[in-house]
């Protein structure tokens, strides 16, 4: 069983940063993609950032320029570098990883997910 443990979160100040990590172990299939997400309390959980194993980058419009996502593949790791924090931006954070099966034009994905790391902005 695919394991996600995830570091980084915490308490920030409006304007701070934060680093998320997280690592993958146990893994014995070809990763497609990893990322985060992110669920505030009464809403759905929301893609934050994903990156591909070829570099293929998807950001949500509301943090695209503030956060970077990276990813070591040889380690399994993903990183998301937060900047520029807000509070609407305070939510439980979840590294996500993806294992793509089918063709490019008709796949599925089955997701696998971290326990979650809180990140609060506030003041």
């Amino acid at each position: 069983q695919v394991q996600l443990v995830e570091s980084g979160g915490g308490m920030v100040q409006p304007g701070g940063s934060l680093r998320l990590s997280c690592a993958a172990s146990r893994v014995t299939f070809s990763i497609y993609a990893m990322g985060w997400y992110r669920q505030a309390p009464g809403k759905e959980r929301e893609l934050v950032a994903s990156m591909t194993t070829t570099g293929v980058t998807n950001y949500a419009d509301s943090v695209k320029v503030r956060f970077t996502i990276s990813r070591d593949n040889a380690e399994n790791t993903v990183y998301l570098q937060m900047n520029s924090l807000k509070p609407e931006d305070t939510a439980v954070y979840y590294c996500n990883t993806k294992q793509r099966f089918g063709t490019p034009t008709n796949y599925y994905d089955m997701d696998y997910w971290g326990q979650g790391t809180q990140v609060t902005v506030s003041s």
